[in-house]
């Protein structure tokens, strides 16, 4: 007779190998529902009758709801949408009889445009990198600009994520055409055409040995995010940056250059259009910012059409 901890495993062990998720998603899912479903108390109930079991189930994930309220609204609805898919699992394996899923109810949480740089800013930070090349003192600072440099072409020129940077192999890449494979979240893979500029970044670094472009293994995330942090901090940006916001940035300058919102979504390897729609409100908002500084109207008060500001 199954335990809830037999089921929790085997829903585990579906996320890692059919589903295909990241090692990140399934220790993530692991800790919520040891948190949930796997605590002292619970981990010896078997189930016995189906409507008792789906009782029980429920008041677990509403004790547990209750336990993480003082959370932030994102870390709580990340937890209970784990929750969500372990009791939608559970309803199409037939183990209950009822979608509980339906009966959770997550926090709502405020949509926050992602942050992104300026064209001009951009622009600023590889010309800032450039420099540091050409004028480095010994072989270190030269191959460390130039790990900067390849690393903030991909994202940025390519739009991938920094995962996906960091696991680069050469064999994912045809430098000559600008075609990179990238294997993305869930598995799935897709092709992006670099521009010439990063791909020529990316070339430099064929002096290194291995089959990863940073070497005989893949580049820590959080050396990388140190890479892009102190890029930023070198080019005198405002805010502190981070990987992703070049892959936002990215995405934002490709959709106000005039790119298909279809197209954006094949080249961010958004799984659903909603995703990638995120941007047109940014765009919009971005806008809208712009006609505020720059249109005359701008300047009239609503008082009357002939008093300007101040």
């Amino acid at each position: 007779m199954s335990t809830i901890a037999d089921l929790v495993n085997q829903f585990l062990h579906d996320l890692e190998f059919k589903e295909r998720a990241s090692v990140h998603t399934r220790r993530a899912y692991e800790l919520d529902l040891r948190q949930a479903f796997l605590l002292p108390e619970h981990t010896g109930r078997s189930i016995e009758s189906a409507s008792s079991f789906e009782d029980e189930l429920l008041q677990m994930c509403r004790e547990a709801s209750a336990s993480w309220k003082d959370l932030s609204p994102a870390s709580r609805n990340r937890k209970i949408a784990c929750l969500k898919s372990f009791l939608g699992w559970l309803y199409e394996k037939r183990v209950i009889e009822r979608d509980l899923a339906t009966l959770l109810v997550a926090p709502k949480v405020s949509r926050r445009l992602p942050h992104f740089i300026s064209v001009d800013e951009a622009m600023a930070l590889l010309d800032s990198i450039l420099k540091k090349i050409d004028l480095s003192q010994s072989e270190a600072e030269r191959i460390k600009g130039e790990r900067e440099l390849a690393l903030i072409a991909l994202l940025y020129g390519g739009g991938l994520r920094v995962s996906e940077a960091c696991q680069l192999t050469w064999k994912q890449i045809d430098i000559e055409s600008g075609i990179v494979r990238v294997r993305g979240k869930g598995g799935r893979e897709r092709q992006i055409a670099l521009p010439k500029f990063s791909a020529q970044a990316v070339k430099r670094l064929r002096k290194n040995n291995g089959n990863y472009i940073w070497g005989e293994s893949p580049l820590s995330p959080r050396v990388a995010y140190e890479m892009v942090r102190s890029a930023g901090a070198q080019a005198g940006l405002l805010k502190p940056l981070h990987p992703h916001a070049l892959r936002h940035s990215y995405a934002t300058h490709m959709l106000s250059s005039g790119a298909n919102l279809r197209t954006l979504q094949e080249l961010l390897g958004h799984q659903s259009l909603q995703a990638t729609e995120r941007y047109t409100h940014l765009t919009i908002d971005h806008l809208a910012r712009t006609l505020e500084k720059f249109h005359p109207l701008s300047e009239v008060k609503t008082s009357g059409a002939n008093s300007r500001k101040k």
